[in-house]
């Protein structure tokens, strides 16, 4: 009885898993697939978290889903982003990205560490006096600075995974 009890849960278990990779991705698109509940562009997977956290506390959020806060690489992307806050607000005005200046004033970086090739600060922007982490305000989509331990909804990325190895 035990041994059919403890197969029964593993076998639960294994469907289970399988059941929340193969069954519901969000959107399959060149072989790549995100999560259920994500959004895919290109190669990577977007989230919207209405939870608000410190910079710090959204990182580690976003680690634990297996990515980073997003990271902002051109205009769509960006677009895609605001879009995702937009339609996911909590009547928030802002949600954190993962770029500060927290180790240097001034060396804007991604907590991923990809390299800061595109930015879209508003005028009077980046101001160290605000803060030293970045936002993107929903309205405008553009990017302001604010005290890292502000509590704020963030978005996640991480990388697509590929239906077939």
């Amino acid at each position: 009885m035990a041994f059919a009890l403890h197969s029964l849960f593993l076998l639960c278990g294994i469907s289970g898993l399988l059941t929340g990779v193969w069954a519901f991705p969000s959107k399959i698109s060149n072989g790549l697939f995100c999560p259920k509940g994500w959004t895919l562009l290109d190669c990577n997977c977007y989230v919207y978290q209405e939870e608000q956290r410190t910079f710090a506390d959204a990182e580690a959020v976003c680690n634990i889903l297996g990515g980073n806060l997003v990271s902002i690489h051109s205009g769509l992307e960006n677009a895609v982003v605001q879009q995702l806050i937009v339609a996911g607000t909590n009547n928030d005005n802002e949600a954190w990205i993962g770029l500060h200046d927290s180790i240097l004033n001034d060396d804007y970086i991604w907590t991923d560490g990809t390299v800061a090739d595109f930015l879209n600060f508003a005028t009077g922007e980046p101001n160290a006096a605000n803060g030293n982490c970045v936002a993107l305000d929903e309205m405008s989509g553009q990017w302001e600075t604010a005290p890292c331990t502000d509590a704020d909804e963030y978005v996640c990325i991480k990388e697509a995974q590929r239906l077939f190895h």
